[in-house]
């Protein structure tokens, strides 16, 4: 198979900071796309799989999945994309296409393992695959999205991956108008839930662990602001809210929210602690609560999403940074310095 080689911002060891590599891409299939990238957004499992945290890492590793670029070429049987038109990327690249999952649209359930768009195995090039720290990337038009030219480019890149991890459980678990909808946590992912959850029509309440964070969640769509370390504040919505959404991948205590719930109502975590959350059983019981998880959505949910945010005019806060500054925003995304995603420009990887 024909290949080209390009330049990419990864590396070759845990230890290791990032820096430039050669890699390579496949030429153009039939219904490959090729994309010129022009924003990569970093998402925290960037961090965790270049440092090996999660223990399947294979070295050279290029990571990104939160990728907006321009259409460059395109196969011979594409029927959805042309040179010229803007595109995204997000998470999978590929999946089986045959199980019932991946007939359904819900391509991140793939019985056999959806292929990650970094550090999966590359069934063309052997391998494994290469993310959007890159200048390009060749996908299967199937796995590529319409990206908008009504909005900010950078600020989309993240809605690649933290907007549909939001959206997803959002949408369904039917949130809309006339529902009280808790988000816990403001962060990369809590600050897209708050905008997703006002734009789809709900009352949000936002819980904290920072007053300081007040009047920015309010900017960012909130009705109310609770500090969650103050049982007064929290008591106040005992058995008031229709649907959580959990953002927090720290170790806390559920029973204290999984208690604000009505009767039927559920809490769904998308953050990823490292640890077991304990629950107690009445906590569920005694409201027939649910205590659920969510991850990314499908193809076809992913490309609503941004139809979504187009329409109501939702991108990400980010800060623009440029590769060299890449290894710096790690350290501070480790300590939380950053409202509320990075973006690299990758037009600085020279």
């Amino acid at each position: 198979m024909q290949t080209k080689n390009i330049k990419a911002f990864g590396t070759e060891a845990a230890e290791a900071p990032l820096q430039t590599l050669d890699i390579q891409r496949r030429a153009v299939l039939a219904h490959d796309v090729e994309i010129e990238i022009l924003y990569c957004g970093i998402c925290h499992s960037d961090l965790h799989s270049a440092r090996n945290e999660w223990h399947g890492t294979i070295y050279p590793i290029v990571p990104g999945h939160e990728i907006v670029g321009r259409v460059t070429k395109v196969g011979d049987h594409v029927k959805h994309f042309k040179v010229g038109d803007l595109a995204g990327v997000g998470c999978m690249v590929d999946s089986c296409r045959e199980c019932e999952h991946c007939k359904n649209d819900l391509e991140q359930f793939c019985d056999q393992g959806s292929i990650l768009t970094f550090n999966s195995p590359d069934a063309h090039l052997g391998g494994q695959t290469f993310g959007g720290y890159s200048q390009s990337i060749v996908v299967d038009e199937n796995y590529v999205l319409h990206i908008s030219d009504k909005l900010d480019l950078a600020g989309v890149a993240p809605l690649l991956c933290a907007g549909i991890t939001t959206y997803s459980p959002l949408k369904h678990w039917n949130v809309g108008p006339g529902q009280k909808v808790g988000i816990v946590g403001i962060g990369g992912l809590g600050h897209m839930g708050i905008k997703l959850a006002k734009a789809m029509g709900a009352h949000v309440v936002v819980f904290t662990t920072s007053l300081s964070k007040t009047e920015d969640a309010k900017r960012l769509g909130a009705d109310e602001v609770v500090l969650s370390t103050d049982p007064e504040q929290m008591a106040k919505h005992a058995k008031s809210l229709n649907f959580i959404l959990d953002c927090v991948s720290a170790e806390h205590n559920i029973d204290a929210y999984l208690n604000l719930l009505k009767v039927d109502g559920t809490l769904t975590l998308v953050g990823a602690p490292m640890e077991p959350l304990p629950v107690t059983s009445f906590s569920l019981i005694l409201g027939r609560r649910s205590f659920a998880g969510s991850a990314i959505g499908g193809i076809a949910e992913t490309q609503e999403m941004l139809d979504f945010c187009a329409e109501h005019n939702i991108t990400a806060d980010i800060e623009l940074i440029g590769v060299d500054e890449v290894n710096n925003a790690y350290e501070r995304l480790l300590k939380g310095d950053i409202k509320y995603r990075f973006v690299i420009d990758m037009a600085s990887l020279k």
